[in-house]
């Protein structure tokens, strides 16, 4: 869990980058990041869902609050997963040699992604991790 918030992490310092340096941001790095999206948040999404999250339900048994919180989490990774397909979208884009028309707009966008990245993995390090025994995730 730790190499994967490391990975998620530098993905988001990566997006960061990018719209910190639009509308001039490095084309090739626009495609190598468009590239690495999706399937890294895939694999990190199937494996937190497959077992992160099992164990975090069985180590909250008969609380059906808690257990809104991995619907929660699950229901993030399905629209963290659509909104990197956009990015990707875009940053292919410009990596192939687009204009950039609003650089505020796909600022905008890429910190939209990395913000809601991030949030996520600060409540699993603060409530999930904790629950499954893991004591220092960051």
């Amino acid at each position: 869990m730790k190499r994967a918030h490391g990975e998620k992490l530098r993905l988001c310092d990566a997006l960061e980058k990018i719209a910190d340096t639009l509308p001039a941001a490095d084309r090739l790095n626009c495609i190598g990041v468009a590239n690495a999206i999706v399937p890294l948040l895939r694999n990190i999404h199937q494996y937190e869902e497959t077992v992160i999250f099992p164990a975090y339900e069985a180590a909250l048994t008969g609380s059906d609050a808690k257990l809104a919180s991995t619907r929660r989490l699950r229901a993030e990774h399905i629209e963290d997963e659509c909104f990197a397909s956009e990015v990707t979208e875009i940053l292919l884009a410009i990596g192939h040699g687009e204009t950039v028309e609003n650089a505020e707009a796909v600022g905008f966008m890429l910190r939209g992604l990395f913000e809601s990245l991030r949030r996520h993995i600060a409540f699993e390090r603060e409530h999930v991790l904790p629950m499954i025994g893991v004591v220092d995730a960051g």
